[in-house]
């Protein structure tokens, strides 16, 4: 009975709340890597767009005024990795909180001895269990050109919410069964620890070298990689991308 109100409620949400066919055709515009697929895959992409924006809720800091056309270029990324997933991987959270710019986080960290560190960090987005996801609009603007060196500040944040799904933020998104974990860790760890050697060795990356920082960032990277360059990331990559693709069900470099 549930899954029947659901369905009803999204054609019904598909039928009156549509994105318009001009503001599609300037988002894919402006981010050509969404094209980059077969004409279903775009329908269901704006689909699942329009079923997110009625869905989550949008909120502009610092005053900045989110409007259609950003909605629909944060949802049309956003919904990117979740397209075979469904949006229910989505379900935990409704906040986006989009600032003008990068945003200056303060820190703290106790090292070993116990000493307190204090920092500042800035941060072009930010994904947080139970949301919200901050994102900088310079940065979602720009990634139609940041695509070039395979950087996109949305994909990146929704790849970590994914990751998130079972409770921790470890580069292991939520997997059905304990041996596909083990199957996971299997490919990811030590295509991670060839990452961090390459990094400490100051060799160039495909993958953003922020990715050696943890698992999670390593997995959120490669993402990023997976979705704007996906042909380069199986070219040097190739187990990675195999595990990505069978994790989102796509296979965007046969496309």
């Amino acid at each position: 009975m549930f899954e029947r109100w659901r369905r009803w409620r999204e054609q019904r949400t598909l039928a009156r709340r549509p994105i318009p066919d001009a503001l599609w055709a300037i988002t894919l515009a402006r981010y050509p890597f969404l094209t980059q697929r077969s004409e279903a895959d775009l329908t269901a992409l704006r689909e699942l767009a329009t079923l997110f924006l009625a869905d989550k809720e949008f909120a502009g800091m610092q005053g900045l005024e989110v409007d259609d056309g950003m909605a629909v270029a944060i949802a049309a990324q956003a919904c990117l990795p979740v397209l075979r997933l469904g949006l229910s991987c989505y379900d935990h959270f409704k906040g986006i909180v989009v600032h003008p710019d990068v945003v200056v986080a303060r820190r703290e960290v106790m090292d070993e001895d116990g000493i307190v560190h204090h920092y500042a960090e800035e941060l072009a987005g930010e994904a947080m269990e139970g949301g919200p996801v901050m994102l900088s609009w310079r940065d979602v603007a720009g990634a139609g050109d940041s695509a070039a060196w395979v950087y996109n500040v949305v994909i990146h944040e929704f790849a970590h919410v994914l990751d998130m799904r079972d409770g921790a933020s470890d580069g292991v998104p939520l997997l059905p069964t304990t041996a596909a974990r083990e199957r996971w860790l299997a490919v990811l760890e030590p295509e991670w620890d060839a990452f961090r050697a390459q990094v400490d060795s100051r060799r160039g990356t495909l993958l953003d070298p922020y990715g050696a920082e943890g698992p999670d960032e390593f997995f959120a990277v490669a993402s990023e990689v997976f979705f704007v360059d996906p042909a380069a990331l199986r070219a040097d990559h190739p187990a990675l991308y195999a595990l990505l693709a069978g994790y989102y069900r796509q296979d965007p470099a046969a496309e």
